[in-house]
């Protein structure tokens, strides 16, 4: 397959979960949308003939996910978009609620959980991805599982 049409493969069956990734890290669409789209800039730059699928999708997670941790640092004068807003992104109306609590977690905890929960990755790819060790990823695994609790055993008991 040429340059083009691996291009154009890459996006469509990776960009809805890259834009869900950076879009619940950075909580802004706007942000989310470029941080996407330099993504897949930085990947055609870049462009080798990837032949493992899984790979592919750890890089692009990994330079999404580290292009955020980039916009964050340096996001001192940009709002962020209101839950009300984020909760129309949910597929389903009872996921909104599992969106709102996610929105809530830090940074930290939240990656962990949609990389573990959502895109169903491993904890030791997770640890490769985010450049945390095995062990650190299962406290914030465990951590942010309480943090979720909590907050379902305030608003619903």
């Amino acid at each position: 397959m040429d340059r083009d049409g691996c291009a154009r493969e890459a996006v469509g069956k990776y960009g809805d979960m890259l834009y869900r990734v950076c879009l619940l890290m950075l909580r802004n669409t706007a942000d989310a949308e470029d941080a996407v789209q330099e993504t897949f800039i930085k990947y055609f730059q870049k462009y080798t003939d990837i032949s493992d699928s899984e790979h592919e999708k750890a890089w692009l997670i990994t330079v999404a996910t580290n292009k955020c941790r980039d916009m964050l640092r340096y996001r001192t004068r940009h709002a962020t978009e209101s839950e009300d807003l984020l909760a129309t992104y949910a597929v389903e109306k009872e996921d909104s609620g599992i969106l709102e609590a996610l929105m809530e977690l830090s940074d930290k905890y939240r990656i962990i959980m949609v990389l573990f929960y959502v895109e169903q990755y491993k904890i030791d790819e997770i640890a490769k991805i985010t450049g945390i060790s095995a062990s650190a990823v299962k406290m914030r695994l465990s951590r942010g599982r309480k943090l979720l609790e909590e907050k379902y055993r305030k608003e619903y008991m």
